[in-house]
């Protein structure tokens, strides 16, 4: 069994995300900020990270970068809700630092599970 974090601050859509991923067969572990996740990534293999971007304590951006640092294969799906702030694109910028797919917040079931297996394939 494939087995994915979740990392973002609301849990609302932690659960969301975990009940879905759950439901279509994956294991799911689940972080509420980047200083979690990396103690997780540290302990565990993961298939793929779904990562917020916008987190306090531990931004996504910051957290892609430790995380790609302390095992390079990791896969991530950089996700938000804020996509942009003036003339920054949060969700371009996490392709940039490694992210292999994004996601704006909010996307449906199909548009997840697709995304996911795209970035497990790929």
């Amino acid at each position: 069994m494939e087995k994915i974090l979740v990392i973002d601050d609301e849990e609302p859509i932690r659960m969301l995300i975990k009940a879905i991923l759950e439901k279509a067969g994956y294991e799911v572990d689940l972080a509420k900020n980047g200083i979690i996740a990396l103690e997780k990534i540290n302990n565990n293999h993961y298939c793929v990270i779904i990562l917020d971007l916008l987190m306090p304590e531990k931004e996504g951006l910051e957290t892609i970068r430790e995380m790609l640092k302390m095992k390079p294969e990791i896969k991530i799906i950089a996700i938000s809700g804020g996509g942009s702030n003036g003339d920054l694109d949060f969700l371009s910028i996490a392709k940039l630092f490694g992210a292999k797919s994004t996601l704006n917040k909010p996307f449906n079931k199909a548009k997840l599970l697709d995304t996911l297996q795209e970035v497990i394939k790929g």
